[in-house]
C-alpha cells in the first residue's frame, strides 16, 4: 500500500461540497482511506481535529477524556469489537471495521457505516495531552454487547484480551525501549502520556463479567499496581443487574465503579440525594454517562431542552456535594451531526461549517469551569438543599484562585428572592453571577441561534457577610466571590 497526499485551496464555501478523483488510461487501482483535511487543525496537528469543534471540548477545560466511547467499545459481536492494536501505526495502513451503530436503530439505519481508524487510540492520547486532561481507555472485556449477541469469550481464551489491556499500559507509559513504548515514539511521540486510568468493560453485567473482571484486575494489578481501574455496574442505576454488580464488586474492593443513568428529567430532580448515603469507605464512583431524555431513552424525538440541561444541574449539585464519593462525572454522548446520528440528546452538535453548545453543554462547563477545591456546607434549616421549595445548590471553595463559589439551581415556574448567609468568611464584597435561564422548559439552542441559552454575566454584591439574590424561574445560577 503505498500514501499519496497533495494540498489544493477551496475556491468557495458549501456546506455539502464532493471531491471527484479521475483516472486516466488502462489498468486497475484500488482506492482506501480517503480523506480530507483542512491545514488549519486544531493545535496545528497534521490530518488533525476540527478546532471548533475541539475549542468547544477545551473551553470546558475537561478533567479526563473517556475514549473510544460506549457500547462501541464491545461490538455487536466479538468479531466486531473496539480493538485498539488496529487503530495506531501509519493511518493507512489501519484496518477498517464496521460500525455498531450502522443498524442498530430502525429510526437512523446507516449500512455502509465504516470506521476508517483514521481518529485512533494515539490520536485520542494526543487530543487527552493538548486538553490537559486524563486519558481514560476503556477496553472489551471479552463480552459483545449484551443488547446485541451477548457474545462471550470463554475463560480459557481470554489472556489475549487482557494482554490488550496491559499493551495499551506499555504503548501508553512504557519506556521506547520496550516494544509497544517502540511504537509510540516511531508515532513521534516518545514520551510516556502517563496514564493513571484505564476502564476494563462498558456496561456488562451479571457473573459472567464479574468473572472476567476478576482476571483482568489480577494481572494489571499484578504487573502495573498503581494503574487505577474502573469496574462497571451495569447499563441501568437500579434493579436486579446493578445491585448485583455492585455487591460483587464491593466484595472485591473495587477502586472506581462506572453507573449509567439516561432518565427523564424528574428522575435528575428526583435523585439529588442518591449519593448522600453511599459508603464514604467502600468504592468511588464514576458517572460515566448520563443525559436527561425528554421522551424516552433510545428516542430519536429526544431534545435538548432547557428542562432537561436544569433538571441534571439540580443533579450535579448532588455529585458536587458528595465528590468524596463520586470522583469522575461525563455527560454522554459528547457529539452528533446534523446528518448523522442515531442517539439523542448530545451535548455538542455540529454539521460540516458549524457547531454549537447545547443548553446541557452551558450547564456543564458552567459546572467543569467552577470546579473548586474544597466542599462547603450549604444548608436551610440545617439540611443540604436538594429540592426544598424547588431549589438545589452546592458550594465549594477554590484555594488555588482564592475564590467562593455558589451553585444555585431553581427549577419552580416562579423567581425565589434568597438570602445566603455566608458567616462572616472573608470575602470581596463584590461578586459575579452567572446566569443560565429560560422561560420555556422547550427552549432549545440551534445553528440559526446557537447561543439562545447561554450564561449571562451580572454582578452581585455582599453585604454584612450576605448575599440578597433574585433567582429567576428555571434557572442555573453561578456566583463567585473573590476571599480577602
Amino acid at each position: 500500500m503505498k500514501l499519496y497526499e497533495c494540498t489544493f485551496e477551496a475556491t468557495g464555501t458549501t456546506e455539502n461540497a464532493k471531491v471527484k478523483i479521475m483516472f486516466e488510461g488502462n489498468g486497475t487501482i484500488d482506492l482506501d482511506m480517503i480523506s480530507l483535511f483542512p491545514e488549519d487543525t486544531w493545535k496545528g496537528r497534521k490530518n488533525g481535529l476540527r478546532k471548533d469543534l475541539v475549542q468547544l471540548l477545551d473551553d470546558m477545560n475537561p478533567g479526563f477524556l473517556r475514549f473510544p466511547g460506549g457500547c462501541i467499545v464491545e461490538g455487536r459481536t466479538l468479531e466486531q469489537r473496539y480493538q485498539w492494536k488496529k487503530t495506531v501505526g501509519d493511518v493507512e495502513n489501519r484496518t477498517t471495521l464496521i460500525n455498531k451503530w450502522n443498524t442498530e436503530f430502525s429510526h437512523k439505519l446507516a449500512p455502509d457505516y465504516f470506521q476508517s481508524f483514521g481518529l485512533g487510540f494515539f490520536e485520542y492520547f494526543l487530543l487527552s495531552e493538548d486538553m490537559g486532561a486524563e486519558p481514560l481507555p476503556i477496553l472489551s472485556c471479552g463480552i459483545a454487547c449484551q443488547f446485541n449477541t451477548g457474545e462471550l469469550v470463554p475463560m480459557h481464551e481470554l489472556e489475549p484480551y487482557v494482554q490488550d489491556a496491559l499493551d495499551l499500559i506499555e504503548f501508553a507509559n512504557g519506556s521506547i525501549e520496550t516494544p509497544w513504548g517502540k511504537i509510540r515514539n516511531d508515532m513521534g511521540h516518545p514520551k510516556p502520556f502517563n496514564l493513571k486510568y484505564i476502564g476494563v468493560g462498558n456496561e456488562q453485567w451479571g457473573p459472567v463479567y464479574i468473572e472476567r473482571y476478576k482476571v483482568f484486575e489480577n494481572a494489571i494489578k499484578d504487573k502495573y499496581p498503581n494503574m487505577i481501574i474502573v469496574s462497571g455496574s451495569g447499563p441501568f442505576p437500579e434493579g436486579e443487574y446493578f445491585d448485583y454488580g455492585w455487591e460483587e464488586l464491593k466484595k472485591m474492593n473495587v477502586e472506581i465503579v462506572d453507573e449509567h443513568y439516561y432518565k427523564n428529567p424528574k428522575w435528575f430532580r428526583e435523585n439529588a440525594t442518591r449519593y448522600d448515603n453511599y459508603d464514604r469507605n467502600g468504592p468511588k464512583v464514576f458517572a460515566g454517562e448520563y443525559a436527561a431524555q425528554s421522551v424516552a431513552i433510545a428516542s430519536p424525538d429526544n431534545k435538548n431542552n432547557w428542562e432537561c440541561a436544569f433538571s441534571e444541574a439540580a443533579f450535579m449539585t448532588g455529585l458536587e456535594r458528595n465528590a468524596e464519593v463520586v470522583h469522575l462525572t461525563s455527560y454522554a454522548p459528547l457529539m452528533a451531526h446534523e446528518e448523522g446520528w442515531q442517539w439523542t440528546p448530545d451535548l455538542i452538535w455540529f454539521n460540516n461549517l458549524a457547531s454549537y453548545g447545547t443548553p446541557n453543554y452551558y450547564v456543564q462547563k458552567l459546572f467543569a469551569t467552577h470546579r473548586g477545591t474544597d466542599l462547603i456546607a450549604i444548608t436551610k434549616d440545617g439540611k443540604p438543599v436538594t429540592g426544598q421549595n424547588d431549589l438545589f445548590a452546592s458550594a465549594v471553595k477554590d484555594i488555588d484562585k482564592k475564590e467562593v463559589i455558589i451553585k444555585l439551581v431553581n427549577t419552580a415556574a416562579n423567581a425565589q428572592d434568597l438570602k445566603i448567609d455566608l458567616k462572616g468568611k472573608k470575602l470581596v464584597s463584590k461578586g459575579v453571577a452567572l446566569t443560565l435561564k429560560s422561560e420555556n422548559l422547550t427552549d432549545e439552542n440551534s445553528f440559526e441561534s446557537p447561543k439562545n441559552i447561554s450564561p449571562k454575566e451580572s454582578a452581585v454584591k455582599l453585604k454584612d457577610s450576605n448575599i440578597q439574590i433574585n433567582i429567576p424561574a428555571y434557572s442555573v445560577t453561578v456566583l463567585t466571590f473573590k476571599m480577602k
